[in-house]
């Protein structure tokens, strides 16, 4: 085989290998955005933006959300509260030494604004 020949053959070996990276690249890059295209998809980017362009239904939104999540706080807190207030009572009535008479001062303090007519 002559120089010549070696070097036909290497080259049309390195152009088949060229074109199966390229196509390879072509292929990697058509899955990432096949991927792309389907995590913006799921992200409902397209609802969000159109969710921007009407102010007065974000407005809405906004002020439903927030009501709800106060409302939520508010209950929350009571339940809360009334649970501390009930085991404090319970150690309270325990007659602990030093601590059952700061229970029962709390106690007293948190009933007497309770029994309170503020309004």
């Amino acid at each position: 085989m002559s120089e010549h020949d070696k070097q036909t053959a290497s080259t049309s070996q390195q152009s088949t290998s060229d074109d199966l990276n390229s196509h390879d690249k072509i292929e990697e890059l058509h899955t990432l955005t096949n991927r792309l295209a389907n995590e913006l998809e799921r992200s409902r980017i397209a609802q969000y933006t159109e969710l921007l362009n009407r102010p007065w239904k974000l407005i809405g939104l906004n002020l439903l959300s927030g009501a709800a999540r106060g409302v939520g706080i508010a209950i929350g807190f009571t339940f809360f509260a009334a649970t501390i207030i009930y085991v404090l009572q319970l150690l309270g009535a325990l007659n602990l030494p030093i601590v059952g008479d700061y229970i029962a001062d709390i106690v007293r303090i948190v009933q007497r604004q309770l029994d309170m007519n503020t309004y």
